[in-house]
């Protein structure tokens, strides 16, 4: 049986990180981004990383961006505020920055997959909105997820606005009313898709069948661990019956 020693990180040198699973929220004390799954963890310190600020590739190129290279760093470049070209979130910690275009990205956002699969629906990455998010009714910058029908788009930016919102109600606040109402701000897919194909048939039923899974897909995504739906934490932050 082979035992796990951990892995070293130059941001926290006194002891080793081993690779844990939660399904209990927490924050990177690399990229200051929430989390949840699977993380690299020091008990002793209470320290938490991303696997992907954990264990950073030197430099990443990425399809969204064709002539970029995207040099790892653990600390903004410059003295001005930098913002994540995918989320629109500051940039407060590790980042991703390509020098000859002056863009950043979070590492969990630079890792986000192209294709989330559920098993039975895909949902794709996306550059630009092809129309408007079902959360904040914009088309502004950022990236989203789109669903195969074409006919659900939820921006990055607004998934992890929620869920922080939602983390610190439920972990942070212990609000019951806040905790009601952070849920009822949560995106319902199914409710949406109804009213964006205007209660017409099997599409309407189709595309509402893949809302769970796929809302779960996204969350998990974007907090670090793509690979998983995250039951019970997601199932709280998304209370999709409300």
């Amino acid at each position: 049986m082979k035992i796990d020693e951990g892995i070293s990180n130059p941001i926290h040198p006194h002891h080793k990180l081993k690779l844990e699973y939660t399904e209990i929220p927490f924050n990177c004390d690399g990229c200051k981004e929430a989390g949840i799954g699977l993380k690299y963890s020091c008990r002793r310190c209470e320290f938490d990383l991303h696997k992907a600020c954990a264990m950073p590739s030197p430099t990443i190129t990425h399809p969204f961006y064709k002539k970029c290279e995207f040099q790892f760093n653990y600390r903004p470049p410059g003295q001005h505020m930098r913002i994540c070209d995918a989320c629109r979130n500051d940039v407060l910690g590790f980042v991703y920055h390509c020098k000859r275009c002056d863009f950043d990205l979070h590492p969990c956002c630079a890792n986000l997959p192209q294709v989330l699969d559920d098993g039975e629906h895909n949902l794709y990455l996306c550059f630009k909105l092809s129309s408007s998010c079902h959360h904040c009714g914009g088309k502004g910058p950022g990236w989203s997820y789109r669903s195969q029908c074409k006919s659900y788009n939820l921006h990055v930016a607004c998934v992890k606005e929620l869920l922080v919102e939602s983390w610190q109600a439920m972990y942070l606040n212990a609000d019951k009313n806040r905790v009601r109402e952070i849920q009822t701000r949560i995106p319902s897919l199914s409710g949406k898709l109804r009213n964006h194909h205007g209660g017409r048939g099997g599409k309407v039923k189709k595309c509402c069948q893949m809302a769970g899974g796929a809302v779960r897909l996204i969350v998990s995504a974007i907090l670090g661990d793509p690979t998983a739906i995250i039951g019970a934490a997601v199932a709280g932050f998304m209370s999709m019956s409300k």
